[in-house]
C-alpha cells in the first residue's frame, strides 16, 4: 500500500510538472506573439522569395518614390470583363502599385472601366477624353466557345502630380509574334513605365543633347525613332559645327577670365560619310576635354545593300573620315574590315517562280551580324540581340588612365574580310564552312571612361592660343565615350513613297524587333549619368505562361488530377490513421 501511495504521489508530481511546463510554454508563445506584433509596428520587413525578385523594386525606383512630396494619383483604365492576358496585366499592375504604396503612402490609385457607362454618347465622350490625354486603345480578338469576340480595351493609366498629368501606356506597342509575348513584355516593363512617368513628373528642366551634322551623317528621317526615344529625357538638337568654336562649348567672360562649359550633355555622331576637318576635330576634342560625352556610330567601310541592287557583287573599300588618329589617342581603333558572322540576320532572295509570282526564300546574310549581349554591364544587361549592318572590328589600345569595356561583340564563329575587297550574294548559294569562321568575340561596341588626353596636346597651331576656346591638354574631369563600329545601327526604316517610318531595329521581312533602340538609348542615358533608369529598364521578370494548346489536349487529365488527387490522398491518409489506431488499441489490450 505504501509503495502504491508513493507511485501515485510521483504520478501527481509529474502531472503537475507537465502542467506548469505547458502553462510556461503557452505564456512564452503569447509573449513572443505580442512582442512580434509590437516590433512590427516599428520595424517593417518584407521577404521576396521569387527567383527573379519580382516583388522587389529597383533602388532607383525606391529613390524616386521617396522623393515624392505630394499625392500621386494613378487612374488605371484597365478593368471590367477582360481577356485572360489582359487580366494578368491588370493584376500585375495592381501588384506593382501596391508595392509603390508600401514605400510611399502618397501613391494613390484606382482602376476604372471606361466602357462602364450605360449611355453610348457618354462612352464616346470618355473615349475621346482618353485619346486627348494621350492613351491608346486596343481591340483584341478572343476565341470563346460561342465563337470569336472582339472587345475595346484601354490598357493605360493617367498619373497626376501637382497639377501635371502624364499618360502611361501599359501595353507595349512594339511588334511581337504572339499576344502572350506582348503581355509578358508589358508585365516585365511595368516598373520601368511607371518609374519613367514619375521621373517626368519630377523633372523641371531637361538636359540638352545634340546630333552632329555637316559630314554626311544620318538625317532626321533616318534617326527619327532614335530621336523620339531620346526626347522623353532630353532636349534634342541637330548641330552643324562648321568650324564655329562656340558650336559645342559655351564661354562666359567674368572680368579678365573666361569660363568654358559644354553646351550639350552629350553629342551623337551617327554614320558620317565624309571627312572631318582638323578644325571640327579640334572643337570636338575640346568639348570632350570640358566634360562633354560622345557617342560615335561610325562606318569604317563603304558598303551598302544598295550597291547590290543591280548586281550580285560589289566593291567595298575603306571610308576616309579623318578620325583614326583622334580615336587612337583616346584608346581605340576601328579597322577597315567587315565582320562576317554565322550568327546573323536573314535577307529575302528570289529563288524562282510560283505561277506569276516570285518565290522568296530567306538566307543568313553574314554581313549583318547579330550581337547577343554577354556583358553584365548596365548598358547591355538583358537586352535583345542588336542588329548590325556591315560592321567592322574594334581594337582597344593602351591609353593611360582610360578604362575600356567591350559592350557588344560578334559570336564565336566570325570571319574578317579585309578591304578593299568584294562582297557577293553568291556566298548564299553554298553552305558556309565553319572552319573558315575562326574569329571569336570580335568587339563591335566599346565604352571608354577616364581622363582623356587631348589629341592636339602635342600639336602647334593657332587654335591652341585662341582665347575663344581656352585650350586644354587634358580633360578637367573623368569623361566617357562609346564607340560603335556601325552607323546603320541607329538607322530606322523609311519609305519615301508612303512616308512611313519603321521602329528602330525592326526587320520588315522577318517582323522581328531587335534591341537597337534600347541599346542606343541606354548608351545616351549612361553618358548623361542616368544609369539608374537603365537598371530599371534592364530588369527581366520571367513569367511562367500556360501552354494553351497542351491545356486543351490534356484538359480531362488535368481536371481528374486536380479534383481526384486530393480526394484520393484524403482516403489514403484516413486508412493510414485507422490502421495506426487499431495497432495502438491492440498493443494496449495485450499489455
Amino acid at each position: 500500500m505504501e509503495e502504491n501511495g508513493k507511485i501515485g504521489q510521483k504520478d501527481r508530481q509529474e502531472k503537475n510538472s507537465f502542467r506548469r511546463s505547458a502553462v510556461m510554454n503557452l505564456m512564452l508563445v503569447i509573449v513572443l506573439v505580442l512582442l512580434s506584433n509590437v516590433l512590427s509596428v516599428f520595424v517593417f520587413k518584407r521577404f521576396d522569395l521569387t527567383a527573379e525578385k519580382r516583388f522587389t523594386l529597383n533602388d532607383h525606383t525606391v529613390q524616386l518614390l521617396e522623393e515624392l512630396n505630394d499625392i500621386v494619383y494613378v487612374r488605371v483604365y484597365l478593368d471590367g470583363d477582360l481577356p485572360a492576358g489582359y487580366q494578368r496585366l491588370r493584376n500585375a499592375t495592381r501588384e506593382m502599385l501596391d508595392e509603390f504604396r508600401v514605400h510611399n503612402k502618397k501613391v494613390e490609385f484606382e482602376f476604372i472601366n471606361p466602357s462602364d457607362a450605360n449611355d453610348e454618347k457618354e462612352r464616346k465622350a470618355i473615349y475621346k477624353q482618353l485619346m486627348d490625354e494621350g492613351l491608346r486603345y486596343t481591340t483584341p480578338v478572343e476565341q470563346k466557345d460561342a465563337g470569336m469576340t472582339q472587345s475595346l480595351i484601354w490598357p493605360g493609366a493617367l498619373i497626376t502630380y501637382r497639377n501635371k498629368t502624364v499618360p502611361v501606356q501599359l501595353l507595349q506597342s512594339k511588334t511581337y509574334r504572339t499576344e502572350d509575348e506582348m503581355i509578358n513584355r508589358s508585365v516585365n516593363d511595368l516598373e520601368y513605365e511607371f518609374t519613367n512617368a514619375f521621373r517626368k513628373l519630377q523633372t523641371t528642366i531637361k538636359p540638352s543633347i545634340a546630333f552632329i551634322e555637316g559630314h554626311g551623317e544620318l538625317d532626321s528621317l533616318r534617326t527619327y525613332d532614335f530621336m523620339q526615344a531620346l526626347r522623353e529625357y532630353y532636349i534634342v538638337d541637330r548641330v552643324r559645327i562648321d568650324s564655329q568654336l562656340n558650336s559645342l562649348v559655351n564661354r562666359t567672360v567674368r572680368g579678365d577670365s573666361s569660363i568654358f562649359y559644354p553646351r550639350y550633355k552629350a553629342i551623337i555622331i551617327a554614320g558620317p560619310d565624309s571627312a572631318f576637318s582638323e578644325k571640327d576635330k579640334f572643337i570636338i576634342d575640346q568639348y570632350l576635354m570640358r566634360g562633354g560625352r560622345i557617342l560615335w556610330l561610325l562606318d569604317r567601310v563603304n558598303a551598302s545593300m544598295d550597291s547590290l541592287g543591280q548586281q550580285s557583287s560589289a566593291l567595298v573599300y575603306p571610308r576616309e573620315l579623318n578620325l583614326d588618329d583622334m580615336l587612337l589617342r583616346y584608346g581605340v581603333r576601328i579597322n577597315a574590315n567587315l565582320l562576317m558572322d554565322l550568327r546573323s540576320a536573314s535577307i529575302p532572295l528570289v529563288t524562282g517562280q510560283v505561277g506569276n509570282q516570285p518565290r522568296m526564300e530567306f538566307f543568313r546574310w553574314f554581313y549583318f551580324p547579330l550581337s547577343l549581349p554577354e556583358s553584365k554591364h548596365t548598358i547591355v544587361n538583358n537586352l535583345n540581340a542588336i542588329r548590325f549592318e556591315f560592321a567592322s572590328s574594334i581594337d582597344t589600345l593602351v591609353a593611360p588612365g582610360i578604362r575600356k569595356t567591350v559592350l557588344l561583340a560578334g559570336s564565336k564563329r566570325g570571319q574578317l574580310l579585309n578591304t578593299p575587297g568584294r562582297i557577293s550574294l553568291n556566298i548564299l548559294r553554298e553552305e558556309p564552312d565553319p572552319k573558315m569562321f575562326t574569329s571569336s568575340g570580335v568587339p563591335l561596341a566599346v565604352l571608354l571612361e577616364g581622363k582623356f588626353d587631348s589629341h592636339f596636346r602635342n600639336f602647334r597651331n593657332d587654335l591652341r592660343t585662341d582665347n575663344r576656346i581656352g585650350f586644354l591638354a587634358q580633360a578637367v574631369k573623368p569623361g566617357a565615350m562609346i564607340v560603335v563600329s556601325d552607323g546603320d545601327v541607329a538607322k530606322n526604316g523609311y519609305s519615301k513613297s508612303s512616308g512611313k517610318i519603321s521602329p528602330l531595329g525592326y526587320d520588315k521581312y522577318t517582323r522581328e524587333l531587335f534591341g537597337n533602340r534600347d541599346f542606343l538609348v541606354n548608351c545616351v542615358n549612361y553618358l548623361c549619368d542616368d544609369s539608374g533608369l537603365i537598371s530599371v529598364r534592364a530588369r527581366n521578370v520571367e513569367l511562367r505562361l500556360l501552354d494553351h494548346a497542351r491545356v486543351k489536349v490534356e484538359e480531362l487529365q488535368l481536371n481528374l488530377i486536380n479534383v481526384g488527387l486530393p480526394v484520393l490522398l484524403f482516403i489514403v491518409m484516413g486508412l493510414i490513421l485507422l490502421y495506426i489506431r487499431k495497432r495502438s488499441y491492440a498493443s494496449r489490450s495485450n499489455s
